[in-house]
């Protein structure tokens, strides 16, 4: 039986995923998922196709700028199929320099003859000659004068985002920030020591074929390569691990609940921090896991399920009824607060072009109302820790800093006997209660995390 033909090519499916991403709205990772399912490629096309899409979508403002400098009319003029078949030439072009351009023209020209007309193939096909020859010598803005507007388009992110960074860490730092987020992240496996230990899975998953070594700052951290997707693992299917950064494994060693505890999670959904929870607490006494979303709940439950918790309580409620509705119940209380999410850019590479400036200051009034409306929860004498997977101090330390005015009973609590292997950078601020990573210093996620102590009666 000769091999069967795919449905699409690698080149077709990562155009329907740009399409369905900047057209359409549909989220990068779900896009990708619901194309290859269907679209019958091997694993190197696979591949192919995801690194198209991807960078694609990553790249999309620099993309469309420099398309627009080879068009005689607007970008957004055009069909929108067209704009998505010249952001992938473009792709190819400008950042898959492994693909011969004769080949990418062609290629691309192609997919415009079938999305398009003889009209729109001719202008895809002298829009990408002219890319080519120009690409090493496109109009950047000078940095210098425009280091927003340089740094915004040489590495693809939103000029409102840049200039924000610019604010805060200066030229350099926003540099290499920006550089991080579009650098592949590493993979984490934290070990689930409910049932097996480091070493034992580090000689596992090497036998199923992945380079292995410890991670940095997270005590049951591994770095795992040349493994592919890990939820395909045997040793994932069977509960001997979770994929999670090593920022959000750290959230939970600040909290570090004693076993037999009574905690809650108040915004818990999927579960990576709950489930890490119940291992610190060796399984023994109770987590109140809860989110606003039932189907949320669903994905807690299936996590401790395949990874062996049963110290965890699913509840349907909105973090800020948990003092009404638990009052002085807990002794632990894990506040992971929704938020604008820009310290896990380099995760998800729609995420950047998603995002809008005012926003952060809507999130960080609902932050500080989940924190003021879920204190009451905690016994006198008990622990919060309150943590973000951003970057802004508007969402972070500004956050943290009102709570403990608004709310007179807390005082911070030094993180240092909790997160011992610390980057030095962190170690000031540790001790006074708060650590901020990021990914171009520490090589994490951008995590932000706050101990902070009920003071007794």
């Amino acid at each position: 039986m000769g091999k069967i033909k795919p449905a699409v090519s690698a080149r077709e499916a990562a155009l329907q995923v740009i399409y369905r991403v900047t057209e359409e709205g549909a989220y990068a990772g779900l896009a990708l998922d619901e194309v290859l399912k269907s679209a019958g490629l091997d694993g190197r096309e696979r591949a192919l196709a995801t690194e198209l899409a991807y960078s694609a979508i990553k790249a999309w403002g620099t993309l469309d700028w420099a398309l627009g400098l080879f068009l005689r009319q607007p970008l957004e003029k055009l069909p929108p199929w067209i704009r998505c078949v010249l952001r992938l030439g473009a792709t190819q072009l400008l950042y898959v320099p492994r693909i011969p351009p004769r080949a990418a023209i062609y290629e691309t020209v192609e997919l415009a003859k079938k999305y398009g007309h003889r009209g729109t193939t001719g202008l895809v096909n002298g829009v990408l000659r002219h890319l080519d020859r120009q690409k090493d010598a496109l109009p950047y803005p000078d940095w210098k004068t425009d280091p927003a507007g340089y740094l915004a388009l040489r590495y693809y992110h939103p000029r409102w985002l840049v200039e924000r960074w610019l604010e805060e860490f200066g030229y350099q730092e926003t540099e290499y920030l920006c550089r991080a987020d579009n650098e592949p992240p590493p993979t984490i496996a934290r070990v689930n020591t409910l049932k097996t230990r480091k070493d034992v899975l580090a000689a596992r998953l090497q036998a199923e074929g992945a380079t292995v070594r410890p991670a940095r700052y997270a005590p049951e951290g591994l770095v795992v390569e040349g493994l592919g997707a890990l939820e395909a693992s045997p040793s994932f299917q069977e509960g001997l691990f979770y994929v999670q950064d090593e920022g959000s494994q750290l959230v939970s060693h600040a909290l570090h609940p004693d076993s037999g505890a009574w905690v809650i999670d108040a915004s818990a959904a999927p579960g990576g921090k709950t489930t890490h929870l119940a291992q610190l607490m060796a399984d023994r006494g109770t987590i109140l896991a809860c989110d606003v979303h039932r189907g949320r709940l669903d994905l807690i439950a299936a996590n401790c399920r395949r990874l062996g918790v049963t110290c965890v309580r699913t509840v349907l409620v909105d973090a800020r009824e948990l003092g009404e509705r638990y009052p002085a119940a807990a002794d632990y209380l894990l506040i992971d607060a929704p938020c604008s999410g820009l310290g896990v850019l380099r995760r998800r590479p729609d995420a950047r072009w998603r995002k809008e400036a005012p926003r952060t200051r809507e999130l960080a009034r609902l932050q500080l109302a989940i924190l003021m409306g879920a204190r009451q929860a905690l016994k006198p004498g008990g622990v919060l820790v309150y943590s973000t997977c951003t970057l802004l101090p508007e969402e972070n330390q500004e956050v943290v800093r009102e709570f403990l005015e608004r709310a007179g009973e807390f005082r911070p609590d030094s993180l240092e006997p909790w997160l011992p292997v610390l980057p030095p950078d962190l170690m000031v601020t540790a001790r006074q209660g708060w650590v901020q990573f990021l990914p171009q210093r520490h090589g994490t996620d951008g995590f932000f995390i706050a101990r902070i102590k009920k003071l007794e009666k």
